[in-house]
């Protein structure tokens, strides 16, 4: 069973310097049924104009992945952490028993576009904890890149929680699949262009959740290539 989230029906806020989207409910956004999925508890997708951001803030108990689509996202942490996030990297932090950080875009002149995604730990009260790794086209043209994973396989990104996550760029045509545990479920988050998942066609912005598929095949749509982010999940009781 498929169930498609359409990039329209998000909730979605234009805040002037922030322009967000918000697949499941998340601040200010409601939705009973979209509160999250599986371990899966936000992915927003967001555009910030230059030279703004948001100011230091608090979070606990949370795996947060930042993925930069265009532009660079400046980081600080209360773990004395300072970076630039920028397209093709990822970073994961693990909020644990606590941190405060700042995101702000770095550049003065033009607007960041990033993905914020917020996964549920296996367990409170983790030492806080951060990575931030890049994973070039080159290594995800046509095939699944796995950037995050439990046990941190493939130089991946290590994260708390029974979840793999894969990226991948496809060229107009190319597809990928993913054969699925039963029991497992799947996420898929198209970043750019259009897709078919199993037949069904998404765009840009579109999120899928499966469930009971024993295979995903991912197939690039249109003339043009297209990016996605595939989530394998447990099941959470």
């Amino acid at each position: 069973m498929i169930r498609v989230r359409r990039s329209e029906e998000r909730g979605h806020f234009d805040h002037g310097w922030l322009d967000t989207r918000h697949t499941f409910s998340f601040s200010r956004y409601h939705d009973p049924k979209h509160v999250h999925f599986q371990a899966l508890r936000v992915i927003n997708e967001d555009w910030v104009r230059a030279g703004h951001g948001f100011g230091t803030h608090p979070h606990e108990d949370m795996e947060i992945i930042t993925y930069v689509l265009e532009g660079g996202l400046a980081h600080r942490d209360s773990m004395g952490t300072s970076s630039v996030i920028r397209p093709g990297e990822l970073q994961r932090m693990t909020a644990g028993t606590g941190i405060t950080h700042s995101e702000f875009n770095a550049s003065d002149s033009e607007p960041v576009h990033l993905y914020q995604i917020w996964i549920f730990p296996e367990r409170d009260g983790l030492e806080p904890s951060y990575e931030q790794k890049a994973f070039p086209v080159s290594d995800r043209k046509n095939r699944l890149r796995l950037v995050a994973s439990p046990d941190a396989a493939d130089g991946s990104l290590k994260i708390h929680q029974d979840a793999r996550l894969y990226l991948a760029t496809l060229d107009a045509g190319q597809s990928v699949s993913q054969a699925m545990v039963p029991g497992r479920h799947g996420w898929l988050q198209v970043l750019r262009g259009e897709v078919d998942l199993n037949g069904l066609r998404l765009s840009a912005g579109d999120g899928a959740a499966s469930s009971d598929e024993p295979l995903l095949t991912i197939r690039a749509g249109g003339d043009a290539e297209a990016e996605v982010l595939l989530f394998d999940l447990a099941g959470m009781a």
